[in-house]
């Protein structure tokens, strides 16, 4: 297999007040919220257009979505997996630690590409990651197993949205290698390159 080198995208980190007004408010909520301000915030931030449509969508989803915040995270998790993002992994596993309550199993499970054990949570990975890598063209029989564990027709809408908000932090963090925040980096993560999806 040919090796495919690694493209980095060099960004100058945006502050609160370098920043234009949108990526500044923003940042200045972030770091309100979080106590700093995430990496990936300071370097979206030289586009607003990004930044605002990032977090306007991370909150909606939040919100919106229907799911709880355990079935947010496994989504988040399953999709940023499969898009091998090492930054969003990192990051959302110590969401899921601290912030979610993820059963530390489940959070492993998805992280190291193995089998959840519990079953309705198992079906919501399934389901996501199926979405991702067959991009968006489920079958009917992923469909009908995803409803049958009970989810709903609105929960697959769910994580089309989902999909779509990672798919700007994930495309991102790949395009500029956006380095891992210290308050995430014990739960620092690198996909194994031979993945078990779980059947």
């Amino acid at each position: 297999m040919e090796n495919i080198e690694k493209r980095v995208l060099e960004l100058e980190p945006q502050s609160i007040e370098s920043a234009n007004k949108i990526s500044g408010d923003i940042m200045d909520t972030a770091k309100k919220t979080f106590g700093f301000i995430p990496n990936m915030y300071s370097l979206m931030a030289n586009n607003p257009a990004l930044l605002d449509s990032y977090t306007y969508s991370y909150k909606s989803f939040r919100a919106n979505s229907g799911f709880n915040p355990v079935e947010q995270e496994v989504i988040l998790l399953s999709i940023s997996y499969e898009n091998e993002c090492d930054y969003c992994m990192g990051a959302h596993s110590f969401v899921a630690d601290k912030m979610s309550k993820v059963p530390e199993e489940v959070t492993n499970a998805i992280r190291n590409g193995e089998e959840i054990h519990d079953t309705k949570l198992a079906a919501l990975s399934i389901y996501t990651r199926a979405t991702v890598t067959k991009r968006g063209r489920v079958s009917q029989e992923d469909v009908n197993r995803f409803l049958d564990a009970g989810y709903t027709k609105e929960h697959i809408l769910g994580v089309v949205t989902a999909i779509g908000l990672k798919t700007m932090s994930n495309y991102f963090n790949h395009i500029t290698d956006t380095p891992l925040d210290e308050a995430f980096s014990t739960r620092a993560w690198e996909k194994i390159r031979q993945p078990v999806m779980p059947k």
